[in-house]
């Protein structure tokens, strides 16, 4: 049978009959991604979303180049192209009103073979890029309506469908709206893999992996129009008395502003006038001269602004029969670090080629996909790891509330000041460039080692202050025991099964 007529026969049967290779729940990063990796290796998908319109999200908005170079293996570098999307070339952390400048390192990732590794197909100093969100997310609906070997369909997944004679996943339960009647109706679609992507608030989180997400802030978004920002193609980490704020440029006019907000905020309280009136009177003034009057404008409207949850979730091995929950519904961890992205397109590299025809060439064989998705769960740990640990580690620092914690704040803006490979290799890391978490390690210890090494002699201050050493000794360990509780459970996280 030629591929166009098997094309043809594989597309009937995904319409007329819902029953495909494999069925993917949800059409959002991981999804989409998913869904055109596996159809591109002759698989035939069904691919579900509920609501197939452009969305409107606040996050999902900045991709490291981590993640360009998993789009580029994929094949679907294009989507980045026609959205307005803007390169990003780095950082730009500013500490009280300090700033230092931190470029990806240059001449990262020359072209290898290694699917696992960083590569950067234009050599030259790597890019992320910003955009937003929903404009990339159509690019790649519509990367998946042009493969033949993809279906998508909108409908609302609700259950799942389960073997009767064992425990197997067969496919799923479904609403889909009948245009004759205006009501929406059960439907089923079949498939000898399911894959789960629906998202950080999955409704099949609980029942295959049983865990839920730790919550403790809140990004609250606006959108500034026309901001000159202090280092144009830069994110920028704003770092105060209060939760970092990130600002990065989404399209030619505006520019994103997150405001991390933690629970239980007392300048963020009804009394002080709500999250309003905590951007207002704190965040504001700490914001740099050029972005208030643009970040003032967007206060105007009156209205709270639109927030989403910080979560954290740390990844589980997928041993289901017939089912694995993937993505944000799987694995989260803090968007300050602009991560999430870059780890869901390189689970996708590595998932298709663990799930490759010639690896499984029949996905119904739950032993071959059970051993697959154990050796996914260690082996995407090169990259997934280095993102989670660092994205919940920069966050405990970078929302500094106590003094261990603003010490090795303060420690960590002068490593970065520093230069060379105190910038190079932290920020190689966030960009999902460096894949080796023991540099991760490194580097943390080196910025706890410096804040001690600050704390003495801010405490001592000279030959005069040397009684006060047995009190700047206290206090290094006090730093030390800090940075310890700060890193180690994550740590511990990422190495459970």
């Amino acid at each position: 049978m030629s591929d166009s007529v098997l094309q043809a026969s594989n597309e009937q049967r995904r319409r007329l009959n819902h029953e495909a290779d494999v069925v993917v729940v949800g059409a959002g990063i991981f999804g989409c991604a998913a869904a055109f990796a596996l159809a591109k290796q002759g698989r035939s998908v069904l691919l579900l979303e509920r609501w197939l319109k452009e969305p409107d999200r606040i996050v999902g908005e900045l991709l490291q180049p981590g993640g360009v170079s998993a789009l580029e293996k994929l094949g679907l570098a294009h989507c980045l192209e026609g959205i307005d999307s803007i390169p990003v070339k780095g950082y730009e952390v500013i500490y009280y009103g300090q700033g230092v400048g931190i470029p990806y390192p240059m001449n990262a990732g020359a072209a290898n073979g290694d699917t696992q590794e960083y590569t950067n197909e234009k050599g030259g100093r790597p890019e992320g890029r910003a955009f937003h969100h929903g404009r990339f997310i159509t690019q790649l609906r519509k990367a998946c309506a042009s493969q033949p070997n993809i279906t998508i369909v909108e409908t609302e997944v609700t259950d799942t469908v389960t073997s009767t004679h064992n425990p197997q996943v067969l496919g799923v339960v479904s609403r889909t709206l009948n245009p004759a009647t205006g009501e929406k109706e059960d439907d089923f679609y079949f498939g000898q893999l399911t894959i789960v992507a629906d998202g950080y608030a999955s409704k099949f989180r609980k029942q295959y992996i049983g865990k839920s997400p730790i919550v403790k802030s809140k990004f609250y978004a606006l959108e500034l129009i026309d901001c000159p920002l202090p280092s144009p193609n830069h994110g920028t980490v704003v770092l105060g008395d209060a939760a970092p704020v990130l600002l990065y440029q989404i399209g030619t006019h505006e520019t994103r502003a997150l405001i991390d907000v933690p629970e239980n905020c007392p300048t963020a309280s009804v009394e002080a006038g709500g999250v309003r009136g905590h951007m207002r009177n704190v965040i504001l003034p700490s914001l740099p001269k050029q972005v208030q009057p643009c970040f003032e404008k967007a206060l105007e409207d009156g209205k709270i602004p639109r927030s989403m949850p910080n979560s954290f979730l740390p990844p589980t091995t997928q041993l289901e029969k017939g089912i694995v929950i993937l993505g944000d519904a799987m694995n989260m961890r803090h968007p300050l670090t602009g991560g999430g992205m870059t780890v869901a397109f390189n689970d996708v590299v590595l998932l298709s080629r663990l799930l490759a025809p010639e690896r499984i060439p029949n996905l119904g064989d739950t032993a071959a996909i059970q051993k697959a998705m154990k050796e996914f769960h260690w082996k995407r740990k090169g990259l997934s790891s280095i993102i989670n640990i660092l994205a919940m580690a920069l966050y405990s620092l970078f929302a500094a509330n106590d003094l261990q914690l603003k010490s090795l704040q303060k420690g960590c803006f002068e490593y970065f000041q520093k230069g060379g490979n105190c910038i190079d290799g932290p920020v190689g890391l966030l960009a999902g460039i460096i894949r080796q978490p023991f540099i991760l390690f490194y580097h943390f210890f080196a910025v706890a080692f410096l804040s001690i090494w600050i704390v003495i002699s801010d405490t001592v201050g000279g030959l005069l202050g040397l009684w006060k050493f047995p009190v700047a000794i206290e206090q290094s360990l006090l730093v030390f025991w800090k940075a310890c509780v700060v890193i180690f459970p994550f740590i511990f996280s990422e190495m459970r099964s």
